[in-house]
């Protein structure tokens, strides 16, 4: 059995929902995937439980609504008291007895080889890759800097992964691999993303994106 939805967990949800911009948070928001972690459920999961939200779907999310919405301290409350329980986000108690799934989770968990990225950081620098020319994979070009930037690593981390990258290219026809510990990680992402559709790569790339926003 896999971590399930507990109806208590609406409250974490409406709080983030609330919280300015109120409205639906992106499914790869660092809030989003912060709480999906907290849950061991998948943030896609929980954007289709904050639709529901949303939409008010049942009369128990009304009846949220009515009694939380407007009074933003009964619902920090409520919150602290869920988080309070004995138990609550802790592996072996709160899920004794239930086989958590960490498909997901180790997508945003540091890598043993190097605690600066975690394997969603090589999916969007991948996806980076297949809009540069080899010549232009260094330090000194600007899409690398911003990219360095906006994960706050430095550039020669980035330059380090798509040299990996290009050895894995079949079109670039290069035999010699960079002898790093990345190598492994980086032949797992592009087992399961560089051969793929490059626009379904794109396009979680950019959901990908708003963790860093």
């Amino acid at each position: 059995m896999i971590a399930k939805w507990n109806d208590e967990y609406w409250l974490l949800l409406m709080q983030l929902y609330l919280r300015k911009p109120i409205g639906t948070k992106p499914i790869y928001s660092r809030d989003m995937v912060d709480l999906a972690l907290e849950l061991h459920l998948p943030p896609k999961y929980l954007y289709g439980k904050m639709l529901q939200l949303r939409r008010l779907d049942t009369p128990r999310i009304e009846h949220l609504w009515n009694t939380y919405a407007n009074h933003p301290k009964k619902l920090s409350k409520g919150v602290l008291l869920l988080r309070r329980m004995q138990g609550f986000n802790n592996a072996t108690s709160f899920y004794e007895g239930v086989e958590v799934s960490e498909s997901f989770e180790t997508e945003f968990k540091p890598l043993p080889d190097c605690g600066q990225l975690t394997p969603m950081m090589l999916v969007i620098i991948l996806d980076q890759y297949f809009r540069l020319t080899p010549n232009t994979m260094v330090e000194e070009t600007a899409e690398i800097k911003s990219l360095a930037q906006m994960m706050d690593i430095p550039p020669s981390l980035i330059v380090e992964v798509m040299n990996i990258y290009q050895a894995l290219d079949p079109c670039l026809r290069r035999t010699t691999m960079p002898d790093t510990p990345l190598a492994t990680h980086c032949k797992q992402v592009w087992k399961r993303y560089g051969n793929d559709d490059p626009i379904k790569l794109a396009a979680y790339a950019a959901q990908l994106h708003e963790y860093f926003r």
